[in-house]
C-alpha cells in the first residue's frame, strides 16, 4: 500500500460511531444482504471479509484467510490492526460490542477510522451478528486475546481477556441463522471467485480460501502482484489478444484514486468489470461513463490525427470496445451508491477523474505504441462497417418478417392478454415439447415460442450475422426490443421470458446458448430481471391410481418413503426422458401453473458464467475446452444422454 493511501495511525474507539440500533434486520433481512436465498448466505461473508479489506486498504493488514467449516460456519481472519476494544465515549461499552451490536456503528462515518470503505453503508458485522445463530468474534490487540460471544444479535459471552499473543487482527467465526436463509450451505466455488476478484483488485494482499468440509481440505492462496493487469490477462486467458501488453493508467485527486487495465481480443464482445472500494458495481456508474467517453474521444482523435479516420467517418463508443476487456477500479471516501445492493456508483466527480486518466495516459500510450493504436482503431473501424451492415440486415429482417406491419413468426403461438407486464413467453426446444405446451397452456397471458435445430454460434459471429438468422431472428422479432444497442426495454412484449428445456445435457446447451445470446444482445432483459429458467420435474412415482412428480434426487426418495407409507406398497417410478413425453395437463401442472411451478430467476451473474464456459466450449481456443471437459468429465457420468 502506498503511503498516501495510509490513514490515521490509531484507530481508536472515537473513530466508532453510534447511529442506530439492531431492531430492524431481523424483521427485513433483505433490505440488508439483498435476499435471504443463497446469495444473501454468501453476502454474509463478503461483509465480514470487507472489513478486512479496509484494514487492507488502509494500509495494515497484508493476509486474510476464509474457511468454510465442517457444518457451514465461516471463520475469516486478518492480521491488522484489531477492532477497537476500548470504551466508546457515546455508550460507555467496549467497541468491539458496539461494532457487533449496533447497526450503522464502525469506523466508516467520521472520517477518522478509513479513507476509503467497502463495507455495506458501514451495517456490515452487525448485520451479520443479526442473522447468525453464533457468532464469536476475537480481536488480537495489546498483547492479549479479546473473546466475545454473541447469538442472533445479543451478546452471551461480555468481552473477555482469553489469552495472550503477539500478533494483531481479528477472527470472526460465524454459523448462520436457519431460521433467517432458505439455504445454509455455502459455495466453495462463489466464495473462491470472490475472493479471488478481491486479490487482484488489492495488488500484493494475500488471501487464502479453505473448505475444510471434506475429507480432504481444498486450499487455495491467491496474491497478485500486478493487481488489475492481472485481472485483465486472466479474465482473457481464453481468448486471442490482439496486444501483448495490457495496458494500464492510473491517478489520485484527493482523496480518490482510480486505476483502469484494458486489453483488447479478436473477439466480438465487450467485457467490462467496474468496482468502487473493492465492491463490484454490475450496474456501472459514473466511473464506467468517464471511461468510456474517454476512449472514444482518444480513438477517434487519434485516428484522426494519424489520417487514418477521414472525413466524419467517426467511430461510435459501442464500435470502440467491441473486443475490450476492461478493469475499472475507484477508490473513493464518500462513495454514493443508487440501491441498498450498490449496483450502480453516482459520485459525479469519479466521471471526470477517471475521464482525464484515460483521456491524458491512453493517448500517451497511443503516441508511445503506434501498432497497438492503429490495431485497436481498425478493430473499431470494421466494428463500425458491420454495425451498417446490421443496420441494413436488420431492415431487411424487418421487410422479411413484416415486424413493421405486426406480424409474428410462425413459430410463435401468442397469448391474448396485451399488457405486457401480465405475459409470460415461454421459449421451448422441440415442436413436440411445444405442441404440449400449447394446449397445457392458459392462452391469455402464456405465449409458446418453438426453437429447434443448432442455434447459431454467437461467439463467432457479429452483430449483422445475427440479425436475420433463421434460428434467432423469431426469437428477436417476438419479444420486440430490438438488439445490441438498439435493445429497448419499453417496447418489450412479454415481462416474463421463461426458458422451458430438458433436463439433460442438451437441455443445458440450449439453456446456455440463449442466456449466452441475451448476455451478448440483450444484457437489460437479465438485469432487469425478466428472464426466468423453468424447472420440470425429473421423476413420475405411481402407487395404482396415485401419481405425484419430483424435480430431484433427493426428493424422489422422500416422496417414494411416503407413497410406500407403513404397509410398503409397491411404488413404480419413471424418469421424464424429456419435455415431449409429458401430456399437456402434466406440463400445465408440474411446470408451467404459476400456483404450482418453480422459475429460477436468471441473474447476470448466472448468464456471465453461461457466457465464460461458452466462451471456453465455442471459442477458437482448444486448450481450455480440452482442460475443461476433463475437469467435468466425472460430472457426466449421472446424466441421461
Amino acid at each position: 500500500m502506498s503511503d498516501e493511501m495510509k490513514v490515521t495511525q490509531e484507530y481508536g474507539a472515537e473513530q466508532i460511531q453510534v447511529l442506530e440500533g439492531l431492531e430492524a434486520v431481523r424483521k427485513r433481512p433483505g433490505m440488508y444482504i439483498g435476499s435471504t436465498s443463497a446469495s444473501g448466505l454468501h453476502h454474509l461473508v463478503y461483509e465480514i471479509v470487507d472489513n478486512s479489506i479496509d484494514e487492507a486498504l488502509a494500509g495494515y493488514c497484508k493476509h486474510i484467510t476464509v474457511t468454510i467449516n465442517p457444518g457451514n460456519s465461516i471463520t475469516v481472519t486478518d492480521d491488522g490492526r484489531g477492532i477497537p476494544v476500548d470504551i466508546q465515549a457515546q455508550t460507555g461499552k467496549p467497541a468491539l460490542e458496539v461494532v457487533f451490536t449496533v447497526l450503522h456503528a464502525g469506523g466508516k462515518f467520521g472520517g477518522g477510522g478509513y479513507k476509503v470503505s467497502g463495507g455495506l453503508h458501514g451495517v456490515g458485522a452487525s448485520v451479520v451478528n443479526a442473522l447468525s445463530e453464533s457468532l464469536t468474534a476475537r480481536v488480537y490487540k495489546n498483547g492479549n486475546i479479546y473473546e466475545m460471544k454473541f447469538a442472533r444479535g445479543h451478546i452471551t459471552q461480555e468481552m473477555k481477556i482469553v489469552g495472550t499473543t503477539e500478533k494483531t487482527g481479528t477472527e470472526v467465526t460465524f454459523q448462520p441463522d436457519p431460521e433467517m436463509f432458505d439455504t445454509l450451505v455455502y459455495d466453495y466455488a462463489i466464495l473462491h471467485e470472490r475472493m479471488r476478484e478481491e486479490a487482484f483488485l488489492n495488488a500484493g494482499l494475500s488471501i487464502t480460501i479453505t473448505d475444510a468440509r471434506g475429507e480432504t481440505p481444498v486450499t487455495k492462496t491467491m496474491c497478485y502482484e500486478g493487481g488489475i493487469r492481472e485481472f485483465a490477462t486472466w479474465c482473457n486467458k481464453n481468448k486471442t489478444p490482439l496486444h501483448n501488453d495490457v495496458i494500464y493508467m492510473s491517478g489520485m485527486k484527493g482523496d480518490a484514486s482510480a486505476e483502469i487495465a484494458i486489453q483488447y481480443n479478436d473477439g466480438y464482445n465487450e467485457f467490462m468489470l467496474s468496482f468502487a472500494n473493492d465492491v463490484r458495481t454490475p450496474e456501472g456508474g459514473m466511473h464506467e461513463t468517464g471511461f468510456k467517453t474517454a476512449l472514444t474521444r482518444v480513438l477517434n482523435n487519434y485516428g484522426v490525427k494519424s489520417g487514418l479516420i477521414k472525413g466524419d467517418d467517426k467511430v461510435s463508443g459501442e464500435d470502440c470496445r467491441e473486443g475490450i476487456t476492461a478493469i475499472i477500479s475507484v477508490k473513493l471516501t464518500d462513495a454514493q451508491f443508487e440501491g441498498q445492493t450498490k449496483a450502480k456508483l453516482g459520485n459525479a466527480y469519479i466521471r471526470t477523474l477517471v475521464d482525464s486518466i484515460v483521456n491524458e495516459q491512453l493517448a500517451t500510450y497511443f503516441e508511445e505504441h503506434p501498432g497497438v493504436a492503429k490495431t485497436i482503431l481498425e478493430k473499431a473501424m470494421m466494428a463500425n462497417r458491420a454495425r451498417e451492415a446490421a443496420r441494413k440486415a436488420r431492415e431487411n429482417a424487418r421487410r422479411k418478417t413484416g415486424l413493421e406491419s405486426g406480424g409474428m413468426p410462425d413459430k410463435l403461438q401468442d397469448c391474448n392478454e396485451k399488457d405486457p407486464t401480465l405475459c409470460e413467453l415461454y421459449i421451448v426446444e422441440g415442436d413436440s415439447a411445444a405442441g404440449s405446451a400449447i394446449q397445457g397452456r392458459d392462452s391469455r397471458f402464456q405465449a409458446i415460442l418453438a426453437m429447434w435445430g443448432k442455434m447459431l454460434n454467437v461467439e463467432k459471429a457479429r452483430v449483422d450475422k445475427v440479425y436475420g438468422n433463421d434460428k434467432l431472428n423469431p426469437l428477436i422479432v417476438a419479444l420486440g426490443g430490438g438488439i445490441g444497442e438498439d435493445f429497448d426495454l419499453e417496447k418489450l412484449r412479454y415481462h416474463k421470458v421463461v426458458i422451458m428445456s430438458d433436463a439433460d445435457v442438451d437441455g443445458a446447451h440450449i439453456r446456455t446458448l440463449l442466456l449466452t445470446f441475451f448476455f451478448r444482445y440483450m444484457r437489460p432483459l437479465i438485469e432487469h430481471g425478466h428472464v426466468y429458467s423453468a424447472v420440470p420435474p425429473l421423476y413420475k412415482l405411481k402407487r395404482g391410481k396415485t401419481e405425484r412428480v419430483a424435480y430431484s434426487d433427493e426428493q424422489r426418495d422422500l416422496v417414494s418413503a411416503e407413497m410406500r407409507g407403513e404397509s410398503n406398497a409397491k411404488v413404480e417410478i419413471s424418469r421424464f426422458k424429456g419435455l415431449g413425453e409429458m401430456d399437456p395437463h402434466e406440463l400445465w401442472d408440474t411446470t408451467m401453473d404459476p400456483e404450482k411451478r418453480t422459475l429460477r430467476r436468471i441473474t447476470l451473474e448466472d448468464a456471465r458464467r453461461a457466457d465464460e464456459i461458452f466462451t471456453v466450449l465455442m471459442g477458437e481456443q482448444v486448450e481450455p475446452r480440452k482442460e475443461w471437459i476433463e475437469r467435468n468429465a466425472k460430472y457426466a457420468v449421472n446424466i441421461d444422454i
